[in-house]
């Protein structure tokens, strides 16, 4: 039977590996080359169905870059079900956003340089002392750029196996960013202080006592900041300044942009622990933001009854306010799935750094 169906792909332009479609039609065999796909132009690819093609009813196939060790994968370097489409749907405009390497979620090359700042940063009001470390773009020795900085907290479960509750592994998800050339992003990973965390990641009397997160912001914003743009070629101003977190560390970053929008302009807030402190949705009123921020907010409904409708909420009271100052964009991200575990976390990731700094 004849057949109209034509597949149009984008994706990434910097790979140069060819591009194969294969599915049901070709015994899933990955790199059979009657099935590749026609470069059309930077990062784009076209197929079409011969006429005369013998094929099914229903369609199922994935694209790869030659083997199934090199198949498309999603936004955050996961596997992706079968796509489908009807052998006369005409023409059908996808967008892999990522590939396998060699097996691998991401091409090792790409992996960012590691500094170690410090192992034993005081913070003037709270008794441990804590490492920080520098996450370098790959190719940051080869440019004369000057890039945004993601301050992160909880660095002890940001990177390498994590301590106890698993990691974000932020190194491997900026090696997966620079394949789609949006790893430009310096990443400073601050350990928290262990038995302080929960003083150090809150503010005022809250459901578990009176917290300290002035003096952490502090050394944050006075000693860290200075520092790190002193070392690193930074763009210091807010708009390129973010702070990120999840849990409380999601809670301490919205303090840093209510109490000092005029130093953190980029939010990242994951499963942000708003039931310990109440007073934050008053606080969040007087937000009068200098310049314009960005904050994305992500939760997952697994992780309690009142986590995504707390969000909903805070974005909520600050979307109503008629601000003086400039203008706030929330992104807000739910995940159906989503429980509270560095594993979600992980997957967010991306997409966060890809909306706070590159959309």
């Amino acid at each position: 039977m004849a057949s109209s169906l034509r597949l149009e792909l984008t994706t990434p332009s910097i790979d140069d590996r060819p591009v194969f479609v294969s599915g049901n039609f070709c015994e899933w065999l990955p790199d059979v080359r009657a099935f590749q796909m026609r470069p059309v132009g930077p990062g784009q690819f076209a197929y079409e169905f011969p006429a005369d093609s013998e094929l099914p009813e229903t369609l199922e196939y994935k694209y790869t870059r030659g083997g199934w060790d090199h198949v498309e994968l999603d936004a955050s370097g996961e596997g992706v079900a079968n796509r489908t489409a009807l052998r006369t749907d005409g023409v059908k405009r996808e967008h892999v956003p990522h590939w396998r390497w060699f097996g691998s979620p991401y091409n090792p090359v790409l992996l960012p340089k590691i500094d170690l700042l410090g192992e034993e940063f005081r913070v003037p009001g709270i008794s441990q002392v804590r490492r920080v470390h520098a996450l370098l773009p790959h190719d940051y020795e080869q440019t004369d750029k000057h890039y945004p900085v993601l301050y992160l907290h909880d660095g002890q479960n940001l990177f390498g196996g994590g301590a106890g509750y698993g990691s974000w592994e932020v190194d491997q998800k900026m090696a997966l960013l620079a394949a789609r050339n949006h790893h430009e992003v310096i990443l400073i990973s601050i350990d928290h202080a262990h038995d302080e965390r929960i003083r150090e990641f809150t503010f005022h009397r809250t459901r578990a006592g009176t917290g300290k997160g002035q003096f952490y912001l502090d050394f944050i914003r006075r000693t860290l900041k200075p520092l790190v743009d002193r070392t690193f070629r930074t763009l210091p101003d807010p708009e390129h300044t973010g702070i990120g977190g999840s849990s409380l560390g999601g809670l301490i970053s919205i303090y840093a942009g209510l109490m000092h929008p005029n130093v953190f302009g980029r939010l990242m807030v994951f499963s942000p622990s708003l039931w310990i402190s109440p007073k934050i949705y008053f606080d969040a009123i007087r937000l009068q933001a200098p310049v314009p921020m960005k904050i994305y907010a992500y939760g997952g409904e697994k992780e309690s009854s009142y986590m995504v409708p707390s969000i909903r909420r805070f974005n909520e009271t600050l979307l109503r306010q008629r601000y003086s100052g400039k203008p706030i964009d929330i992104h807000l991200s739910v995940d159906p799935a989503g429980t509270h575990q560095e594993v979600h976390w992980s997957r967010e990731f991306p997409k966060a750094v890809e909306w706070l700094f590159y959309e």
